[in-house]
């Protein structure tokens, strides 16, 4: 009798102490190089998730590494943009986006080699993309508003990081990336320019962080934490007194110096809360996140990304931002 008590008793201690450390177990982010993302590492540096009482563990990865991490259960969430947001979810790992951290305001860019001076200038010329992403899109809307589609254009699959390279070597005559692989390009074909960016389009990109659905239903108030400190270091990356220590905390995680840093952070339009609520609303059009999203999900039906439109709703829950205060 006395050997079952202390049995039970030792299974129930166990139990405990199981049930605690899940309980402890640090929230999990993947997140990767984009300025909307960075911006996490003002508030990882300045102790602001201890501030607020929520424990986080942010993993830095190659973007589409963070994607695979999240889709195989490593990460309870992931920095992405609200098209591949929908990506990740039709394959298999389902997804909430809870936070718009930006919109890209001109870092992705459609860049032409020396002497390619408008998207018409692209008509039978060859356009090195990662087909399928972001800036496949961003150069189909170029190709629309110029009065062109995309068999105006010979397609070369490249994948993102891989443009700037591809389009010194000649192979193409123009590339579309996001920064710093746009940049980049620039930077090392003397001569190119961006021939259209995001900026011509805000709206078409947003930044988000998704959250897996048993994350957010298990551990609602901390997510809500989480939010709360993201207006932390967006004050402070806005404040003038805070603001070249931002940018520095920003540049030192890429290994830029602050100066560079700093024509990356005009490119993007990071935004507060307070702010991002304007785009939270449903409507059509790249002026919402899901007029936005259900852009996305018809282009990579269109492109057989994935088979079946998805449920726009579904992926967006924007009460934690309307909640927070």
């Amino acid at each position: 009798m006395m050997k079952r008590l202390v049995s039970t008793l030792l299974l129930a201690i166990a139990s405990l102490m199981f049930t605690t450390a899940a309980v402890s177990e640090p929230l999990k982010i993947g997140y990767s190089d984009w300025p909307g993302w960075v911006t996490w590492e003002i508030a990882i540096e300045k102790n602001m998730f201890k501030k607020v009482g929520v424990d986080v563990d942010f993993e830095w990865f190659d973007y589409v590494a963070s994607l695979d991490a999240f889709a195989s259960g490593q990460l309870d969430a992931v920095s992405v943009t609200n098209g591949d947001a929908l990506v990740t979810g039709a394959t298999g790992a389902q997804n909430v986006m809870i936070l718009i951290n930006d919109y890209s305001d001109g870092n992705d860019m459609v860049v032409g080699a020396p002497g390619i001076t408008s998207i018409k200038d692209l008509k039978g010329k060859k356009v090195g993309v990662e087909i399928g992403f972001v800036d496949h899109l961003l150069l189909l809307k170029a190709l629309e508003k110029n009065g062109m589609s995309e068999k105006d254009v010979e397609l070369v699959n490249v994948p993102t990081n891989e443009t700037p390279q591809v389009l010194a070597s000649g192979q193409v005559d123009a590339i579309g990336a996001w920064q710093p692989s746009s940049g980049q390009a620039l930077s090392l074909v003397p001569g190119s320019s961006p021939i259209f960016t995001s900026a011509d389009e805000p709206g078409l990109i947003y930044d988000v962080l998704a959250v897996s659905p048993t994350s957010l239903a298990q551990h609602r108030e901390e997510w809500a934490k989480v939010l709360k400190v993201w207006d932390m270091a967006v004050a402070y990356l806005n404040d003038p007194a805070t603001r070249d220590d931002a940018i520095s905390i920003m540049a030192a995680r890429v290994g830029l110096s602050p100066k560079a840093y700093k024509s990356f952070l005009a490119g993007t339009h990071i935004m507060n809360i307070q702010e991002a609520l304007k785009y939270a609303k449903k409507a059509k059009g790249f002026s919402s996140i899901y007029g936005s999203s259900q852009i996305s999900d018809d282009f990579n039906v269109a492109n057989k990304v994935y088979a079946k439109p998805q449920p726009i709703d579904s992926y967006i829950d924007m009460s934690l931002m309307k909640a927070v205060k």
